[in-house]
C-alpha cells in the first residue's frame, strides 16, 4: 500500500518538536558532511532552534572564513544587479517627479487664473485661505520682479547720464584749452613804448624788429 503524502506543519506537541529537531539536526549536518567529502565542497551550515541556540558547521576552516569568502563572491553580482537597477529606478523617480511637478503646476495654474477673474471682477463664488495665500505668494513674487527690473532699467539710465557727463566734462576741457591756446598766442606780441626824436611821426618797433609809423 502506497505511503501517503505528510503535511509540513509545525508541531503542536513542544516535547515531539523538540525530540523531532534534534534527529533532523543531526541529518542534516550528517548530509552536509557527507557532501564535502564525497564532492569536495566547502559547505557552512547555520541553524538557530527555537530558543535561540547556534549550531553551526563548517567542513573547511573556520565559519568566518566561509562568511567572508560568501561576502565576497556575492559584492560582485550585488553591485551589477544594483547598477542594472539603478537606472530604471532613476528613470521611475524621474517620471513620478515630472508628474508631480506637472500635476502642481496645473493646480497653482488654475488657482491664479481663479484670483485673476476674481480680482476683476469676473469670478464666480470666494477663494478659501489656502488659494489667498498662493495668491498672496505669486503677487509678492511678481512685484519682486518688478522691482528688480525698474531697478535694473533706472541703473542703466544712471550710467548712461554719467557717460553723458564725462563726454560734457571732456568737451568742454578741450575748449577750455584751446580759449587758453589763443589766448597765450595773442599775449606774445609785446609792443615797445613810442620814442621821442626828431621825426615828427610816432615811431614804433615790434619785437619782430619790424619798425611801423
Amino acid at each position: 500500500m502506497a505511503r501517503g503524502k505528510v503535511q509540513l506543519r509545525r508541531i503542536e506537541n513542544p516535547v515531539h518538536r523538540q525530540v523531532t529537531f534534534c534527529k533532523r539536526r543531526a541529518g542534516l549536518l550528517k548530509k552536509a558532511k557527507e557532501l564535502s567529502v564525497l564532492c569536495d565542497a566547502e559547505i557552512g551550515l547555520v541553524i538557530f532552534s527555537a530558543h535561540g541556540k547556534l549550531y553551526d558547521l563548517a567542513t573547511k576552516g573556520t565559519m568566518q572564513g566561509l562568511i567572508e569568502k560568501y561576502m565576497k563572491s556575492t559584492k560582485g553580482s550585488l553591485v551589477a544587479q544594483a547598477d542594472q537597477q539603478q537606472p530604471i529606478l532613476q528613470t521611475q523617480s524621474d517620471q513620478l517627479d515630472a508628474k508631480n511637478e506637472i500635476s502642481m503646476l496645473k493646480q497653482e495654474i488654475e488657482i491664479l487664473q481663479k484670483g485673476l477673474r476674481y480680482m476683476f471682477g469676473g469670478g464666480a463664488g470666494t477663494m478659501n485661505l489656502d488659494e489667498l495665500q498662493i495668491l498672496e505668494k505669486n503677487l509678492e513674487l511678481w512685484i519682486y520682479h518688478i522691482r528688480s527690473a525698474k531697478m535694473d532699467i533706472m541703473s542703466q539710465e544712471i550710467q548712461l547720464l554719467k557717460n553723458k557727463e564725462g563726454i560734457l566734462k571732456a568737451a568742454n576741457k578741450y575748449l577750455q584749452d584751446k580759449i587758453e591756446e589763443n589766448t597765450t598766442t595773442a599775449s606774445d606780441l609785446d609792443f615797445v613804448p613810442m620814442m621821442t626824436t626828431n621825426n615828427p611821426y610816432p615811431l614804433t618797433i615790434l619785437q619782430n624788429g619790424i619798425f611801423q609809423f
